[in-house]
């Protein structure tokens, strides 16, 4: 049976990198080098500058290639060096469409800085295949995706969305950090560079800063490689063996942070106190059809909104068991607010018209037992039950004095 017939399952732990051809280590080696010597002054070897690679970094790169269907995968310093390298396969002059609800740190990339470059941009809402098409101009580029989006978990069809991509004659773009290609796979759906924050799933145990990005043919993979080369913002060797070391655990991971997910969804919409939760694996959620027919799972990240800030501050400061903090995507169950977090660099305006309110809280669920963390849940609502009934008493007292 050859390695291409294994699941993938399989694949994360015996590919072609899974045991060092030189020395038999199963675990990769890590090639602490800043330089390699060369035999020849005509003929150089494979490796001269670790900038430019080095054999720790190629097995990342080459993994994470086969795991998404791609023929070139790079590892870089983050998640927006990878995405700013890819947008720069850009020139002046050329225009790009952008999901309008995309993680923060990317509409500040296309709305504060590819503009100084002369590279023009439209947000649109990449779930409306007629709005797409009505916004797309000669001198589009790149229509860029994320699905789920960040933080409302709204669904975009990629296959019609790289469709209309090439009838223009211009490259789809994914960021696919909230699925991974253990639950989805935008290259095989057709599109052109699928991007990650290695920092979340993928590695998974909040102990590197990490970015990936894999193209779909050579030429663009070879452009890719030019600019990661040029720019230099390339992933240290060390942090390239975590996340290695990561994406061996990625499927379980995956598996039991989902079902968590799911199971914490559906309490949240029998919590009178929550508003709205937005979760892929609920039924009322708007896009699950195509979502299912795109994505073998629902992912381990949901959302969901409070009545206000002050229910959040109530919230947050009585609830235990998940930490609260910038990211996603690892063992411990991680809540965050994106209003001061994820999309603190978004105008408030901007912020309102895609969903996120002052009461949207994300939820990143994590390997701890489900039971506990409903209880530990059920105990920080109970605090806004407390907070909201000394409020209506402040409220009585105050009018009954006037």
């Amino acid at each position: 049976m050859s390695k291409e017939q294994f699941h993938f399952e399989t694949k994360l732990i015996h590919n072609q990198h899974s045991v060092d051809k030189e020395t038999g280590a199963v675990s990769t080696p890590i090639h602490h080098t800043s330089t390699f010597h060369q035999f020849d002054l005509d003929e150089f070897g494979k490796y001269d500058y670790a900038r430019s690679g080095n054999p720790t970094r190629d097995v990342l790169e080459e993994t994470i290639a086969e795991l998404e269907g791609g023929v070139r995968g790079l590892a870089f310093s983050s998640g927006m060096a990878a995405i700013s390298t890819a947008f720069m396969l850009l020139s002046k002059g050329d225009h790009v469409l952008i999901a309008e609800d995309v993680y923060g740190g990317t509409f500040r990339l296309v709305s504060q800085v590819l503009q100084r470059f002369g590279v023009d941009y439209d947000f649109v809402d990449t779930t409306n295949l007629e709005e797409v098409k009505q916004k797309l101009r000669p001198n589009t580029k790149v229509i860029y995706i994320e699905t789920p989006s960040n933080p409302v978990l709204k669904i975009t069809d990629i296959k019609a969305v790289c469709e209309i991509a090439k009838e223009n004659n211009c490259y789809t773009f994914v960021d696919n950090t909230f699925l991974t290609p253990s639950l989805q796979k935008p290259l095989e759906l057709g599109a052109d560079v699928v991007l990650h924050s290695a920092t979340k799933f993928i590695s998974g145990h909040s102990d590197v800063v990490a970015g990936l990005a894999v193209a779909k043919d050579k030429e663009l993979g070879d452009q890719l490689a030019f600019l990661q080369n040029t720019f230099g913002a390339v992933l240290g060797v060390q942090d390239c063996w975590l996340v290695l070391r990561g994406l061996k655990t990625l499927h379980v991971r995956m598996k039991e942070s989902q079902q968590t997910a799911f199971e914490l969804a559906k309490y949240l919409e029998e919590i009178p106190e929550v508003k709205k939760v937005y979760y892929p694996g609920l039924d009322n959620h708007e896009g699950r059809e195509i979502h299912f027919s795109q994505s073998s799972g629902a992912g381990a990240v949901l959302s969901f909104v409070l009545e206000d800030v002050d229910a959040v501050r109530e919230f947050v400061n009585a609830v235990e068991i998940p930490v609260f903090a910038v990211s996603l995507g690892a063992v411990e169950s991680i809540l965050s607010y994106p209003t001061k977090m994820s999309h603190a660099a978004m105008p408030e305006e901007e912020r309102y018209k895609r969903g996120i309110e002052d009461g949207l809280l994300r939820l990143s669920a994590g390997l701890e037992n489900t039971e506990d963390l409903i209880k530990d849940f059920n105990q920080a609502f109970q605090h806004i039950r407390k907070a909201t009934k000394k409020k209506e008493t402040n409220l009585a007292v105050d009018r009954g004095a006037l």
